[in-house]
């Protein structure tokens, strides 16, 4: 005969005891849920792992054995520890007390389980596979995944609530949103989104969501930016939940801020949800780090768009050129001879390594790999045309070794 099925139910833990036995890998993975539901959690173990001895600001370490009093004004208990015994005893100490207790080694020794659980805007998603865990967890990421990907219809967990969400959609790949990013675009009345946002995920809207082009080509047709502005708050004042749906992050040479105070001046709610910067993310997907220990302390992301030495220009050339680290140039195809010349006009070795990722993240991409004196010809006989990124420094001879022969030149 099978067992019961177990009742499933959702602890209101916040404010109440919880007790934790044993300070391993298991409790280190169940603690920050039960900090995050609000919990008054005690650990008790002999040792715990670095991890857990990280979160002694928030929860109550007790670095000795388990005794029965542990378990004093308890709601819950998990018995985590790596000796069946003293979990047979703290489980046993529970029953005594009718406190629910999960046995981390045993399930059919405690009088609860711990569910694979996922979270989708505001439904929680527990799962309880008749005690297999990896079963439990398979499921659950299929049922969020289907959530997230609208093939399940959640509508009623979304944030609906007029205003506008201003969302970085990251460097170009849709596999590289953020959840957040999927919930705000299923949420949406009307999405505004511009030619470097995920593409892919448009596809995905519901045939009721308004989709405004506010593309922005380099040299060519652009939206300006005061239709963009003004065309987010009047949507918004007509009641409807308004996504800006940009490419990269909002706020790294995304004008997301000039929305911001946009809203704000109108009166319109406002929220932002940041994105992947491509300044960091492409470079990162194509093996080429922005930092590497004895190579590169710092790097500096510079816009492009403007040649040295123009009357707009914010930046300070020769200052960088005097740098040693990584320069991460963005918007700079049109104006990276120009821009090399002036590094190497003020310090910057000629023979500084120099990587140009085109197309970062997509199907074509593709990297070009240089240096300050020759990057303007290698620009002109690889074809390279925007969008790209730039990155200048012996990083990039720390990603190909087989191309420069030593790091650090000069």
């Amino acid at each position: 005969m099978n067992a019961p099925a177990p009742y499933p139910t959702g602890l209101r833990l916040n404010g109440r005891r919880v007790v934790v036995v044993g300070g391993g890998h298991v409790a280190q993975r169940r603690i920050p849920a039960l900090i995050d539901a609000g919990a008054d959690v005690l650990v008790v173990a002999p040792e715990v792992t670095p991890a857990i001895e990280g979160m002694e600001q928030e929860i109550t370490l007790a670095l000795r054995p388990f005794v029965e009093s542990d378990l004093t004004d308890a709601w819950y208990c998990i018995a985590a520890t790596d000796v069946p015994e003293v979990n047979a005893e703290v489980a046993a100490a529970c029953e005594t007390r009718r406190i629910f207790c999960v046995r981390s080694d045993d399930a059919t020794g405690g009088s609860a389980w711990t569910p694979a659980v996922g979270r989708h805007g505001s439904v929680t998603v527990a799962v309880l596979g008749n005690r297999e865990p990896r079963q439990s967890a398979a499921l659950r990421d299929d049922i969020l995944t289907a959530l997230r990907d609208g093939q399940l219809n959640a509508t009623g967990a979304l944030d609906r609530t007029p205003g506008v969400v201003i969302v970085g959609g990251g460097p170009g790949d849709p596999e590289l949103v953020t959840v957040a990013a999927r919930h705000a675009l299923a949420s949406a009345d009307v999405v505004v989104a511009d030619r470097l946002a995920p593409r892919a995920l448009l596809d995905e809207l519901g045939p009721h969501v308004e989709l405004l082009d506010v593309t922005k080509l380099p040299r060519g047709r652009s939206a300006r930016q005061e239709y963009i502005n003004d065309v987010i708050v009047e949507k918004a004042r007509e009641g409807k939940r308004v996504i800006r749906f940009k490419g990269g992050d909002n706020f790294v040479f995304g004008r997301g801020f000039e929305e911001v105070q946009a809203c704000r001046a109108a009166g319109v709610p406002v929220t932002v949800i940041p994105g992947l910067s491509s300044s960091v993310a492409v470079p990162g997907l194509a093996q080429i780090p922005v930092t590497h220990r004895g190579v590169a302390h710092e790097f500096t992301v510079v816009s492009g768009h403007l040649p040295p030495g123009h009357d707009e220009s914010l930046v300070e050339w020769p200052a960088l050129a005097r740098l040693r680290g990584t320069l991460v140039l963005l918007m700079a195809v049109e104006n990276a001879p120009a821009i090399a010349a002036t590094l190497v006009e003020h310090g910057r070795d000629p023979h500084t390594p120099v990587a140009v990722i085109c197309d970062g993240t997509m199907p074509t991409e593709r990297t070009v790999l240089s240096t300050l004196a020759t990057l303007s010809d290698d620009l002109a006989a690889q074809g390279v045309r925007p969008p790209a990124i730039i990155v200048v420094g012996d990083v990039v001879a720390v990603a190909h070794p087989e191309r420069y022969a030593t790091v650090g030149q000069g």
